[in-house]
């Protein structure tokens, strides 16, 4: 895999996520931790994406 294709992948791993998260806040009974754990792993994403553009 090429590395602009990992990271269009990473991109949209990230944009699902965020519609999770965005799903879950609107969704009655769901966990604050549920909903971090979700934006850790956005926030990881992001990061690695960051990382990754930058070489």
């Amino acid at each position: 895999m090429s590395l602009s294709s990992h990271v269009e992948e990473l991109k949209k791993k990230h944009l699902s996520l965020s519609q999770r998260v965005e799903e879950m806040q609107r969704a009655p009974g769901v966990s604050d931790a549920e909903i971090a754990s979700l934006k850790k792993q956005k926030l990881r994403i992001k990061e690695e994406i960051t990382r990754l553009s930058t070489v």
